[in-house]
């Protein structure tokens, strides 16, 4: 469970960070140093997932997706200094319940 938890944030990290690097390139007239690093860096998070201990792809995308709602709300608050409110923390933690239910509840 710890090896997909890390991938997930990992896989996570590396969508946010390099979309964050397109991002900047596109709005705020970066170098095209960081299209190309983000575009890298997107390109290795669509190789990260396959190291999920899971076999399906659907199962591990689907609760995935939970772990990159919690992500981005964090990567929000750290890096563009949004604080959180309340409904955000909720509907980031349902989401993580989610990604529990998906992966590791009982079957």
């Amino acid at each position: 469970m710890l090896l997909s938890i890390f991938f997930f944030i990992l896989a996570g990290l590396a969508e946010i960070g390099g979309g964050y690097l397109v991002w900047l390139y596109m709005r705020d007239d970066k170098s095209p140093v960081y299209l190309l690093a983000g575009a890298f860096i997107l390109f290795l998070y669509g190789i990260i997932p396959t190291f999920q201990p899971e076999a399906s792809f659907g199962k591990v995308y689907a609760a995935y997706g939970g772990v990159f709602i919690a992500l981005s709300i964090l990567w929000g608050w750290l890096i563009d200094g949004l604080r959180p409110d309340t409904y955000d923390i909720i509907g980031g933690l349902v989401c993580l319940v989610g990604v529990y239910i998906i992966m590791y509840a009982p079957r």
